[in-house]
């Protein structure tokens, strides 16, 4: 299942952390359409606009099916014949596909059959585990790892745009498998929408939720799922499976409600842990990411720690810290650097 997501980036660095090689093989970047409509968010619920990459030729007759496009969409798929004036009107939930049934509902089979793929573009994905004693639910925020490289440098505050918008160069989108449609309005207005493949959890996610999306892990796949001029359905959807190839944190429940929106979401909560670890790569990266500036706040600035001291985020059960909650990426992360003193433990989260 996947029914919150975070997407934050400015159009520009979207586009750029989305370069691609064409069929020629020439380094190109997806050109927006109605890019007006596209409102960045730490808290994506369905029926909001999210950016997703497709093929050209979907828009163009006689494009090159391999040059790509990044549209917003809406998250939640109204199918091409629905017959209401109002898509909120619509009696089912489509803003998830379950790759099981993805041949069976009129749905997504028709337009799966027209080649209408898409990829979800995002930060990652919110799930929420819920504890079997308390029923209360502990979400976390999902993943691609992260790879730190010399252009993305050292962790510790950005302090310019410049070096932010170095940092997003280097960040590796969640790319997740969809499909889209067009809907026609009675007035003739043109809706573009989108529906997330799940399939069954990987083991490293399985404690917390039993559904995933379908991940296109690297440009192989992403080039295969959304080039349908060359790629046939049947050969698509081979690429449809669980990847262990993930990684997560606990978050604060501030992103239960989908009204927030601040880097609080996605920030790791100031947790206990009772064994030393090695840093890692994914947690320099996430830690450098919330140093940075929002693209719609100043924060401030944090203040630099030696790499041996960052724990690695993934597969790791933690506590509530005692410290006090106060809103702002930079400001929960200098709070957990001073907190890194004490020596943590890392353990596979579990149902309570």
């Amino acid at each position: 299942m996947c029914g919150r997501t975070s997407c934050h980036l400015p159009k520009d660095v979207l586009a750029r952390v989305c370069a691609y090689r064409d069929r020629q093989g020439r380094q190109r970047l997806p050109e927006w359409k109605d890019p007006d409509k596209y409102c960045p968010s730490y808290n994506k619920s369905p029926q909001s606009n999210s950016p997703v990459l497709l093929s050209r030729l979907h828009f163009e007759k006689g494009a090159d099916s391999s040059e790509r496009i990044i549209a917003p969409m809406r998250w939640g798929l109204v199918p091409s014949w629905f017959k209401e004036s109002d898509p909120s009107k619509l009696k089912f939930n489509t803003s998830n596909c379950r790759s099981d049934t993805i041949m069976e509902k009129c749905s997504f089979k028709v337009p799966l059959g027209k080649g209408r793929r898409c990829v979800v573009l995002a930060d990652g994905f919110y799930e929420w585990q819920r504890c079997e004693v308390t029923s209360k639910r502990q979400p976390y925020f999902i993943y691609f790892p992260q790879a730190k490289t010399e252009k993305s440098g050292n962790v510790g505050a950005v302090d310019s745009p410049e070096h932010w918008e170095k940092v997003w160069d280097n960040w590796r989108l969640l790319t997740m498998a969809g499909i889209f449609d067009c809907w026609e309005s009675p007035e003739g207005d043109l809706l573009y929408s989108y529906t997330i493949i799940t399939v069954d959890s990987c083991k490293t996610l399985n404690d917390i939720h039993p559904r995933m999306p379908a991940i296109l892990d690297g440009e192989e796949e992403v080039s295969k799922w959304l080039d349908f001029g060359e790629v046939s359905t049947q050969e698509a959807l081979k690429l449809i499976h669980p990847t262990e190839n993930i990684a997560f944190h606990p978050v604060s429940c501030v992103v239960n409600n989908t009204r927030n929106n601040t880097p609080e979401c996605l920030a790791p909560l100031n947790l206990l842990v009772k064994k030393e670890l090695k840093a890692s790569g994914s947690s320099q990266k996430m830690m450098q990411w919330l140093a940075t500036k929002s693209p719609k706040k100043e924060e401030p600035k944090t203040t630099p720690k030696a790499e041996s001291d960052v724990p690695q985020w993934s597969s790791q059960v933690l506590q509530k810290s005692p410290l006090p909650t106060k809103r702002g990426g930079a400001g929960l992360l200098e709070r957990w650097l001073k907190q890194e003193k004490e020596e943590p433990v890392a353990k596979r989260p579990h149902n309570q």
